[in-house]
């Protein structure tokens, strides 16, 4: 099912803008759907990272909640996270 937008701008405003769809080989019509379409994709790809970080968080309160959580400290996570940046510099110098 399609549905129509409705908008209202100058007609200054209007007159670069199809100037400009024209030059691009496309109507005024469908650089606004084209916009649209990407402002409703950047959205999915928002809602579905929303998602999957509420699984992740969910995901780690199940394991405190049964018990299965390790904690580390502040020193530990710190060493951690110089081994993995280590790691990963190696790679970049070994190319």
């Amino acid at each position: 099912m399609n549905t129509r937008i409705q908008f209202r701008i100058d007609e200054e405003t209007k007159r670069l803008a199809q100037l400009m769809a024209e030059k691009q080989g496309r109507t005024l019509s469908d650089a606004c759907r084209e916009l649209t379409e990407q402002l409703a994709d950047l959205q999915r790809k928002e809602m579905n990272h929303d998602a999957w970080v509420s699984e992740q968080v969910n995901a780690a309160f199940d394991k405190l909640d049964s018990g299965e959580a390790v904690f580390s400290t502040h020193e530990q996570a710190k060493e951690r996270i110089e081994a993995r940046k280590a790691k990963i510099r190696q790679r970049e110098r070994n190319g």
